[in-house]
């Protein structure tokens, strides 16, 4: 089973953005916000992509 095309995670500072029903990362600041989705990013084999100062998804293409 291949997964193509979605978001595999959300990494964000402000937890009253993100929907319920994802992978969600909270973080305490923008230096963590960054770390973590670098990491998951490669920990995913995804691309991060940051939408707000706030708020990073990780997506498979």
């Amino acid at each position: 089973m291949t997964h193509e095309k979605m978001i595999m995670a959300v990494i964000t500072t402000n937890p009253k953005k993100v929907p319920s029903g994802l992978a969600v990362f909270h973080c305490d600041s923008g230096e963590e916000l960054t770390v973590i989705a670098e990491n998951l990013e490669a920990i995913l084999d995804g691309i991060a992509h940051r939408l707000t100062d706030e708020l990073y998804v990780i997506v498979r293409h």
